[in-house]
């Protein structure tokens, strides 16, 4: 296996950073969309935190990925309670599905394994990008760029979190939550509205601007690029004690409490900003609760919510024709006001 860059080794995108962890640590989120110029290292920062998480347990054998502690049966009739003895358990590590922006609809949802109905007479299922990706991340590179047939199926199977193939005499539901990731860069093109409201994070990446960071993301990738296992080496360190801040997040999420105040806060700051539905308050209070469970706390206070605020809710924004900002700095004013209050 290719060596990945370490995640702790990647210079400044703090924001991305914080996004990517609080979707590890809560999937229910709804993803994070990464936009930014090219060859800041966007795709670098997805997986490195896939090769950071910590492994998880599967049924061996089982093409879904299925958790042995989650009691029923799966597409493919392996029952799945880990007290079955028939059905061996291990540890493998989370997948990262890229998809491609020319992969067809059979190669994403699944399809008729043609080599076992030609060869044996049988009509077998052969999963699809979204059977991999059940429990890991799903990849798309320039998701403005996706195809809108595409963009429909992803709509779908992210807001059941099941894939229903009906084809060729066969009909197939198996589970698919993932978290999903996407990468763009805002000169080619926007994304689709009803795509871009399913993130529940969005993040800007920009080429950075400091003398003394440049130098150090050239060096580092240089030396990464010269002995990729010596790299990794050097920071295995640091990347584990990020995954154990991971794995006490996932643990202490459902301590973390919301008080009332937090809540107000919320919602006071999507009024101001006339964002549509609440969607924005709901994803704004899981966010900055993930973010509390990741910094040891159990309370949700204002600081989370300021850490979250700008990710969870600038592409959730109704254009004004009176106002030339961009959506950062519109919620960036709306911070300071609500805030200051």
């Amino acid at each position: 296996m290719a060596a990945v860059f370490p995640f702790s080794a990647i210079v400044g995108q703090d924001e991305t950073k914080l996004a990517l962890l609080i979707a590890a640590v809560d999937p229910a989120i709804g993803g994070v969309l990464i936009f930014g110029d090219r060859g800041t290292g966007k795709s670098t920062a997805v997986r490195a935190l896939a090769a950071l998480l910590p492994p998880m347990k599967v049924v061996v054998g089982c093409p879904y990925g299925c958790d042995p502690a989650v009691p029923r049966i799966c597409a493919t009739g392996c029952p799945v309670p880990e007290t079955n003895p028939k059905h061996a358990s291990a540890m493998v590590p989370v997948p990262v599905v890229d998809l491609p922006l020319g992969a067809t609809e059979d190669r994403v949802v699944g399809a008729l394994d043609l080599e076992r109905a030609l060869a044996q007479g049988i009509k077998a299922f052969e999963p699809g990008l979204l059977a991999r990706a059940h429990r890991g991340f799903l990849y798309i590179d320039e998701a403005n760029l996706l195809e809108d047939h595409i963009v429909d199926l992803l709509l779908d199977v992210a807001a059941s979190g099941e894939n229903l193939v009906e084809r060729e005499g066969l009909s197939i539901r198996h589970p698919a939550r993932f978290v999903l990731v996407g990468t763009g860069n805002p000169e080619e093109g926007e994304l689709r509205p009803q795509l871009l409201d399913r993130f529940g994070l969005s993040v800007e990446v920009k080429t950075p601007e400091v003398f003394a960071d440049r130098i150090q993301v050239v060096k580092r990738r240089d030396s990464f690029e010269r002995g990729p296992a010596e790299f990794v080496a050097l920071w295995e360190k640091e990347d584990a004690k990020i995954r154990r801040r991971i794995v006490a997040a996932r643990k202490n999420l459902p301590l973390v409490t919301m008080p009332d105040a937090a809540v107000e806060r919320a919602v006071t700051l999507c009024l101001k900003l006339g964002t549509d539905g609440l969607r924005g308050e709901l994803t704004l209070i899981r966010a900055a609760r993930a973010a509390a469970a990741l910094a040891g706390d159990l309370e949700v206070g204002d600081k989370h919510l300021l850490q979250v605020a700008p990710s969870a809710l600038r592409h959730r924004l109704r254009r004004n024709p009176l106002d030339d900002a961009g959506s950062t700095t519109r919620v960036q004013r709306a911070i300071e006001e609500v805030f200051a209050a």
